[in-house]
């Protein structure tokens, strides 16, 4: 097999979980579990709430008291860095368990070294244009970057976004990723 094929091989498969995730994650997201609580796919990850069990303004629950209702949420940004953050790390550990295999070949480890090299890439940028856009007053923003394109759903005070802000935007993802306009995608989260 060629070194080419292998490695649009590695690349389809990435892109094959990556999309498996988050349609399961889009599936199941709203969705209660069986014994009532909500699922973990709708807890807001990294608020105060999860490192104190309080917000910010409210006093601890009692003793024995049931937290469930303190962790649960329905934060789309959230819930969307964290599918593409576990698909990222599924594709990041069969790329590692390919190249750490003894009978793979020097080339095979290769590639995968360099797929790994490049989700950390596309992941460091993501980070980045998510940053800047939030920088520039918008109320929050995930990315979702690929080989040739780049998706941004920001979220924004009205709820729409003008020719101005799609401006701003595309311009720091061109800065950023290096892609021309049309493999840029800006849309209003709803």
């Amino acid at each position: 097999m060629s070194a080419r094929l292998k490695r649009n091989a590695v690349v389809v498969t990435m892109a094959v979980l990556v999309c498996a995730a988050a349609a399961l994650n889009w599936k199941y997201s709203g969705q209660a579990a069986p014994d009532g609580t909500e699922d973990a796919g709708t807890k807001i990850l990294g608020e105060a709430a999860l490192v104190s069990g309080t917000k910010d303004g409210e006093d601890a629950p009692a003793a024995g008291e049931d937290e469930a209702g303190v962790y649960t949420g329905s934060d789309y940004f959230a819930s969307a860095r964290l599918t593409r953050q576990q698909a990222r790390d599924s594709a990041i550990s069969l790329l590692q368990e390919a190249a750490a295999q003894e009978n793979a070949d020097t080339a095979v480890a290769n590639e995968a070294s360099e797929g790994i090299q490049v989700l950390a890439s596309f992941t460091l940028k993501e980070a980045q244009i998510e940053n800047l856009v939030t920088a520039k007053g918008y109320t929050d923003c995930v990315a979702f970057m690929g080989e040739d394109s780049i998706s941004v759903v920001v979220s924004t005070a009205s709820g729409e976004l003008t020719g101005e802000d799609v401006a701003k935007i595309t311009d720091i993802a061109m800065s950023e990723t290096g892609y021309g306009a049309s493999g840029i995608k800006i849309m209003a989260a709803n």
